[in-house]
């Protein structure tokens, strides 16, 4: 059974069938919103960024949301394949203390607790990000707007009710209450944020630069899942608000990429690609578009997943479930971990000889 599936959007499928898939040909890599999920997705990330593309001269956009950001930062770290093997380990130890009478830990703690763990792992090495030669990365988060503004005991959960309704009805509407920023590498000059790879008539949108002193809270306020983090209050040299994770607005990237950029490699957990958190019931918003055009996902077969520990990936569900039992829940990841080496093995091989009829559709 293949453990790998390659969905391709109509001119990526035209251009491998043309030329084969050479890394100067990606121009721009997306890292979903997803928690855990994205594990999977590491024995794929150490050969792409470790080996494949390492090997080419050309500049990359590197998009993610919440763990995707993470997983796109740390590909600009030297040694890329060591920082995803480290990722890797640090991810699947974390554990969060749960008081007496409760089910899962406080927001409190688990934004404390992520907050040192951020600082543990790229701590002192920001320059490899922010000074990349080739990588250019840009972060996702969804800021507050009107009464998610600022997080309250009250304002939260009618302002993320209001968010819901609205849209249900139309996913520009969510505009009016939560708003797309995206935190980007500097540009050639350094003075300004590097362009975006993406155009943003699709929803609204502000860009703000990465900085030494913002880069932490930007990618906190990325990961910080309303409800079970803290969002993150004024992002310095960004508009005053909260913020919280990009995957909100942009949960698997469904954005209108530029197709002069070149493809789009999107290492993914599904084939689907659902834009926005809140679209996840939404199954008539799953559907693929023209603006995936430029787009090869590569995705875990169902079948094979439904081989995996609790014949499933890894999630969030995992820390009730375990509980207490952290050495069960650490290796049933770590066993999905290694069973994902064949992800990696298979779209080496796949490219060595880049078969078009294993492509597709999105």
């Amino acid at each position: 059974m293949p453990a790998l599936r390659l969905y391709a959007g109509a001119a990526a499928r035209a251009h491998i069938e043309r030329h084969g898939l050479l890394p100067q040909a990606v121009g721009i890599v997306a890292g979903a919103a997803g928690g855990p999920k994205g594990l999977i997705l590491g024995p794929l990330d150490r050969f792409v960024f470790g080996q494949w593309l390492a090997g080419s001269r050309h500049s990359v956009d590197l998009v993610g949301a919440s763990v995707g950001a993470w997983r796109m930062a740390t590909a600009c770290l030297p040694d890329a394949a060591a920082a995803f093997a480290r990722l890797e380990r640090d991810y699947i130890a974390q554990a969060y203390v749960v008081e007496p009478g409760r089910r899962v830990p406080t927001p409190e703690h688990v934004s404390a607790a992520f907050a040192a763990n951020l600082r543990a792992f790229f701590g002192g090495r920001l320059d490899d990000i922010l000074r990349h030669p080739r990588y250019r990365v840009h972060i996702l988060t969804s800021r507050g707007r009107h009464v998610l503004a600022r997080e309250g005991r009250w304002r939260t959960p009618l302002g993320y009710l209001g968010a819901f309704l609205s849209n249900v009805a139309q996913r520009r509407a969510l505009g009016l209450w939560l708003e797309r920023v995206v935190f980007s590498s500097p540009g050639p000059h350094g003075s300004a944020p590097a362009p975006l790879p993406f155009d943003t008539r699709d929803f609204r949108t502000r860009q703000v630069m990465l900085r030494a002193d913002n880069f932490m809270p930007a990618l906190q306020a990325s990961c910080s899942i309303p409800f079970v983090l803290r969002a993150v209050h004024d992002v310095p040299h960004a508009p005053p608000g909260a913020y919280w994770d990009g995957g909100i607005t942009d949960y698997h990237l469904h954005l209108r990429w530029r197709p002069e950029r070149g493809l789009v490699l999107y290492p993914h957990f599904q084939r689907h690609i659902v834009p926005g958190w809140l679209d996840k019931a939404l199954r008539w918003r799953h559907r693929p578009t023209e603006a995936l055009a430029h787009t090869l996902v590569l995705a875990p077969d169902p079948d094979w997943v439904r081989r995996l520990p609790n014949g499933k990936l890894p999630d969030r569900t995992d820390f009730p479930r375990y509980g207490h039992r952290l050495a069960e829940r650490m290796a049933a990841w770590q066993t999905a971990v290694r069973e994902a080496q064949r992800l990696a093995d298979e779209f080496a091989a796949w490219l060595e000889r880049p078969d078009p009829s294993r492509l597709e559709p999105l």
